[in-house]
Parts: C-alpha cells; structure tokens; sequence
C-alpha cells in the first residue's frame, strides 16, 4: 500500500468511526454534560484518570475546565489523576498499578463529584478499581469506552453515564473521545455561561 492510499485510509476509518458513533452518543453526551454542569453548579469537581493515550485525554479535558475552551470564563474545579508521577509511583511501588487512581479517589472524592474514567478497552484493572472507588464514594461515573465496553461498562451503575465508541480501533477510538471531550467542554460551557 502506497503511503497516500494509507493515509486516505486514517481518514476515511477516522470518519466511519465518527458517523458510527453520532447516533448512539447524542443523547448520552447531552446527559453527561448535564450531570457535569449539576456537579460544578453543587461545588463538585471532576476527577478525571485514563492510561496512555487516556490519560493525556484526561489530562486535556482537566486542563480544558481548569483554564477554558474556546472563551474566556471563570476557572472550574477539575483534577487529572493521571498527571501526578509522585503520587502514582508511590503508589505502584508500595501497593499495586492497579491501585493508582482508586486511592486518589477515595482520598479526594466525595458524593458531589464525578469521575471521568477513560479506556478504549473497557478493561484496564486500575480503571476498574477507579470506577468501583467513586462507587464506594457515591459519585457518578461517566466512562470513555470503546469495542464492547469491557468490565468498566460491566460494573457502571443505573446512573452513570457510558459514551462507547463501536469500533475496534484504539486509535479511531481515541480520535472520538477527543470529539465528545471538546462537545462536553462546549456544553458545559454553554450551560453555565451562556
């Protein structure tokens, strides 16, 4: 396959991804902003965690509310579990991997707050633990999935919120999260300012 022919496949299987998804998402996208936007309007935050490609995804929708998105507005309370090497080492040398975002959470979690929690596999075990942590802390769980949506969409609750992309490419997967973090930060926006 010549070099041209392979791009133009990125970007034809980067759009079927899109229009798979639309349908499926519109309404449960509207839902998480909502949620979010009651959260931030309660003095709640968002707690955001992903690994790889996820946790810079996590790490881009935390800095989108911290600072803004595309115009000019107040700060929101927002905190990538995912950015701080101190913490997540510490806690994967004296515990366990799995345990780096769940014991961020329940030290600074609480009813009020919601988690964002990213996997394109649905099956990252300290995600899991993550989800089953805001759990035990009574916050909502909003997951970024993909394929079948894995033991994370397994374990979410009547009131969470999962936005799966139905695809089996991380990569195409990722490029959909990316869309529906900047539609989240658009609404929220939009709903707390107008």
């Amino acid at each position: 396959m010549q070099a041209i022919d392979q791009i133009h496949q990125h970007f034809v299987g980067s759009i079927e991804a899109m229009q798979q998804s639309i349908d499926l998402l519109i309404e449960p996208l509207q839902s998480a902003a909502t949620v979010m936007v009651q959260c931030l309007l309660s003095e709640g935050k968002v707690l955001t965690c992903g690994n790889g490609g996820s946790a810079g995804q996590a790490q881009h929708f935390s800095a989108e509310l911290l600072n803004r998105f595309e115009r000019e507005r107040p700060s929101l309370p927002a905190l990538a579990l995912a950015a701080d090497s101190s913490t997540i080492t510490a806690i994967a040398n004296d515990y366990s991997y799995n345990d780096i975002f769940s014991k961020q959470i329940r030290a600074l979690g609480n009813g009020r707050d919601i988690l964002l929690a990213m996997s394109t596999s649905g099956q990252s075990a300290n995600i899991v633990q993550a989800v089953q942590a805001a759990h035990d802390r009574d916050m909502c769980v909003i997951a970024f999935t993909g394929r079948d949506g894995g033991d994370v969409a397994r374990l979410l609750a009547p009131n969470d919120i999962e936005l799966r992309i139905p695809v089996q490419s991380t990569a195409r997967i990722q490029e959909v999260h990316l869309l529906l973090i900047h539609c989240l930060c658009d609404m929220i926006d939009t709903q707390l300012f107008g």
